[in-house]
């Protein structure tokens, strides 16, 4: 096809080298990895081939996935359609998955049509991308809402989450998701919702999504709404800031209000407010609070941290001692009103609960979650709770989290080249356990682990923090009988 970047066409990208070389060019580039035999590839590319037209000064490319393996693999991508963005030579974001919406919305924050740190929401996608970009989402979802395209959404959220995030959305009969919060929104579009509420003098409950990526994340998916703010009443998306504009201006928005049986805050007071949480007295209210305030992090549990009465209140102890993160605690088995109080202001029904800076986080399966993906640590990073980690502190841990430690393309059960392959059969064939990292899911630890170590390539083969070299280094040790032995020195 025509060159991208010329006319509005999409580029069929041949080699590395040429993807390299328009890189370094520093211009606008979306890439989208696609193959012929996926059904949702060939649908995210009508849409991909709509917006080359209505942005004829960027380049689009394509590249076929399974064809371009050594492309691929340097942008780690596992699955088709999957889209990355660059800018200034740089890669600025990416996007796994058949979302339209989220696809023109990225591409026109990408290019410049929306301002930055403020997202498009779809309402208004006629105006970021073009009518003609427009018309294609609400064809493609229209086709795939309640099959194939719905399906992918919803079976991406495990059950735990969607519990979650419905919890959430039912906490309060209005409900909005935003940047920020109230007294101080962080967008836009998130204070002037909060501004229309307020006008309506309607009672609502808000929830920060930018303290919370699974919540962020996942409401997405939820919700089929890919940006923020969002609006609920009565546990029923209402819609973001465009739609609530509209509404309030219409008068339709009072009559949902009143006819969902919405609380009206008095005329006199003259201010919408934020509803706390109902069914308790004000002094139970007050003592919670002060609870949930008394410690940066505060575990609320069965027992005590150094004698828990529950699997899963140890866990969360576990969790917080790996972390290495000061935290007070609550027994909640030594008050019941607390005990009792707790679940209706939180929403939450079960122990233990985890607080961060008053905000709850959650469970045990939730913080067990959130300390696998790193996202406990990067919140608790962003609260000033720890420390940020450096690059070479992240290094340090992985390459000491196993005595025999490899650093592999793939997993030992699943390599990804063969040099990966042959290290794991050697150290199987001498059985010798040994712990891994796949330097395909994490580029900032692959290409830093390079310099940490001077040692350009992998697989790179660690024993009790030490290189011990390569593929070359462990077939030469195993042929020479000398592999068990270096490796249990």
């Amino acid at each position: 096809m025509g060159g991208g970047g010329a006319g509005g066409s999409v580029k069929d990208v041949q080699s590395k080298g040429e993807l390299d070389g328009l890189r370094q060019s520093g211009a606008t580039l979306i890439l989208h990895f696609w193959a012929s035999w996926c059904e949702a590839s060939k649908q995210m590319d009508q849409l991909f081939s709509h917006l080359s037209t209505d942005f004829p000064n960027s380049h689009f490319l394509r590249v076929e996935a399974e064809e371009q393996p050594e492309i691929s693999e340097e942008y780690s991508v596992s699955a088709v359609p999957f889209f990355v963005f660059f800018k200034d030579g740089k890669v600025v974001d990416k996007l796994e998955g058949a979302d339209p919406s989220s696809l023109a919305n990225k591409v026109a924050k990408v290019i410049g049509s929306i301002n930055p740190g403020e997202a498009a929401a779809p309402a208004s996608l006629g105006m970021a991308a073009g009518p003609t970009v427009l018309e294609s989402v609400q064809d493609l979802a229209k086709a795939n809402g309640s099959s194939q395209m719905g399906n992918q959404v919803q079976t991406g959220l495990d059950d735990k989450i969607k519990k979650r995030l419905q919890q959430l959305i039912d906490s309060h009969p209005v409900m909005l998701f935003m940047k920020g919060n109230p007294e101080e929104p962080k967008c836009g579009f998130s204070r002037k919702v909060v501004d229309i509420l307020k006008d309506e003098k309607v009672k609502f409950g808000t929830f920060d999504i930018l303290s919370d990526n699974e919540v962020r994340e996942g409401l997405k998916k939820f919700s089929k709404w890919p940006t923020f703010p969002q609006l609920y009443c009565k546990g029923e998306l209402l819609g973001g800031c465009d739609i609530a504009i509209a509404m309030h201006e219409s008068g339709e928005l009072k009559e949902v209000f009143r006819d969902h049986g919405v609380d009206i805050i008095g005329t006199e007071q003259g201010t919408g407010g934020i509803l706390e949480p109902t069914g308790l007295t004000e002094n139970l209210n007050s003592r919670l609070q002060s609870l949930i305030n008394s410690s940066p992090v505060m575990l609320f549990m069965k027992g005590k941290p150094g004698e828990p009465k529950c699997g899963f209140s140890h866990k969360v102890v576990e969790i917080l001692k790996q972390e290495k993160v000061d935290f007070e605690s609550f027994d909640i088995l030594s008050d019941d009103e607390v005990r009792q109080g707790l679940k209706v202001y939180s929403n939450w029904s079960s122990y233990p609960q985890l607080y961060i800076k008053g905000e709850l986080i959650g469970g045990s399966d939730i913080a067990l979650e959130m300390q696998k993906s790193g996202e406990l640590k990067r919140i608790l990073t962003e609260k000033g709770i720890i420390k940020e980690e450096t690059l070479e502190d992240h290094l340090k841990s992985l390459i000491s989290s196993s005595p025999v430690m490899l650093f592999m393309k793939g997993t030992p059960d699943n390599p990804r080249c063969g040099f990966s392959s042959k290290v794991v059969n050697a150290l199987k064939e001498e059985g010798i356990d040994f712990g891994s990292f796949d330097i395909l899911t994490n580029d900032e630890v692959r290409q830093g682990l390079k310099v940490f170590s001077n040692w350009p390539t992998f697989p790179q083969l660690y024993y009790k923090g030490e290189l011990i070299g390569g593929c070359d280094i462990v077939l030469e040790l195993r042929n020479n009988g000398e592999l068990k032995a270096t490796l249990s020195e």
